[in-house]
């Protein structure tokens, strides 16, 4: 009875009772897979006919050598497990696929011959093309952690704390930016007879809500970026100062301020890294056009450029000391021609630098200014000796001569300032 149950193949008269390939236009035309496979042709029978497979769940897919003797029919389960409920979720995938399977014989067949058996090494590639991005990676996905995960508060006092509002259990501040955005959202409920419209409607108001949040955490990325709560509060001045390579010139400065609405573009670092390659640049230039000028002047070696750095400066000295010579008579001409007008007049030499600029000011002689000023230090001595005097001051002498003269005698000490 049991050779009844049987079945062979009609070609190689091979046993093909677990696993056979049925014509479905001819009768009593079963093969083997190894049969199928080459395209056994016999009697009406033709390789192009349609055929069903006929499995009777007992073979195996890896063969009789591979572990655990798993059968096609489990090697079904399996896939459809994996499939169900999830790469990992070996304790559900075993109980589908029977209580002979346990969860670790499950796990350690599915990884040995579908990841790491032959199956997995002709489908997995080592370098898979259009791969899908994992947003949960550090490098700057919708969830990556530089996102989600919130930055280590700043390191602050309690005062400091309290004069910016600020929580550091939170990292965030009594009034953020934005700060009504949460009403968006606050009164938003999802309701089963919502229609279509409707369940836009909110979902657009979530996404400005969300957009809002991203921003408010931009600013607060770019704040301490550059450190802006320390420059606030006046703690990085010390700071910059120590960290600084170089000095800053004032142009540089200048165009700091101007370029400063691109500081939410570019990071910290990229911005240094700018005006420092920007140095580079200037000092690069600087030496070409000094070597070009010494290529003009026949200097091919950088032995030479010293001895003629060294003529060069005694040259820039002498035509110095030169110009300061050339300066300092073109002075004492000018003061000459300053006094042209007064100097060939009586009393001319008894006059000071001073009085002779004050004399040439106001067109006055010199003797007439000698006259005032004896009149007026005389009535000022007669006062402070109590003696009563009248003031007989020249009739040439108006009210704005008279105080210009008062101004420069006190100015000089000839008088004192309550006597002016």
């Amino acid at each position: 009875m049991a050779e009844l149950g049987k079945k062979y193949c009609v070609y190689c008269l091979a046993e093909v009772s677990p696993l056979r390939f049925r014509c479905t236009e001819c009768q009593d035309i079963e093969l083997c897979p190894e049969c199928f496979s080459a395209g056994a042709e016999i009697g009406h029978h033709r390789r192009y006919h349609g055929y069903q497979l006929v499995d009777g769940g007992r073979f195996t897919l890896w063969g009789p050598e591979a572990e655990g003797g798993w059968t096609s029919r489990e090697e079904q389960l399996l896939l459809d497990a994996i499939e169900q409920f999830g790469f990992g979720n070996w304790e559900d995938m075993a109980a589908h696929v029977g209580a002979s399977r346990t969860p670790q014989e499950v796990m350690e067949h599915y990884v040995s011959m579908y990841i790491h058996g032959n199956l997995g090494k002709a489908c997995i590639p080592d370098t898979i093309p259009n791969r899908v991005t994992d947003h949960t990676c550090p490098s700057g996905g919708p969830l990556s952690p530089s996102l989600t995960t919130p930055l280590p508060p700043l390191d602050i006092s309690v005062a400091e704390q309290q004069q910016l509002g600020y929580m550091p259990l939170r990292d965030d501040y009594e009034i953020e930016y934005d700060q009504d955005a949460e009403t968006l959202i606050s009164g938003l409920s999802v309701n089963y007879d919502d229609d279509d419209v409707e369940i836009e409607l909110k979902r657009a108001h979530v996404d400005m809500y969300v957009r809002k949040l991203r921003e408010r955490q931009r600013r607060k990325n770019i704040a301490r970026d550059y450190n802006l709560v320390p420059a606030f509060l006046g703690k990085d001045k010390k700071d910059r100062e120590r960290a600084a390579k170089r000095k800053v010139t004032k142009e540089e400065r200048e165009l700091r301020l101007k370029l400063r609405p691109l500081y939410q573009f570019m990071s910290c670092k990229e911005f240094d890294d700018l005006f420092e390659n920007m140095h580079k640049e200037k000092v690069l230039r600087a030496k070409i056009r000094e070597l070009q000028r010494y290529r003009r002047n026949g200097i091919t070696k950088m032995e030479e450029s010293a001895e003629y750095e060294a003529a060069r400066h005694k040259r820039e000295k002498r035509k110095e000391n030169r110009g300061a010579a050339g300066a300092k008579r073109g002075r004492e001409d000018a003061k000459d021609g300053e006094f042209a007008a007064i100097e060939h007049l009586p009393g001319f030499e008894l006059l000071s630098d001073r009085e002779k600029a004050l004399c040439s000011s106001l067109s006055l002689s010199p003797a007439r200014y000698v006259t005032a000023k004896t009149i007026i230090i005389k009535d000022h001595l007669q006062k402070r000796q109590g003696i009563p005097s009248k003031s007989r001051l020249p009739s040439y002498l108006d009210k704005v001569l008279k105080k210009r003269i008062l101004n420069f005698l006190t100015e000089s000490g000839w008088i004192s300032r309550d006597a002016s």
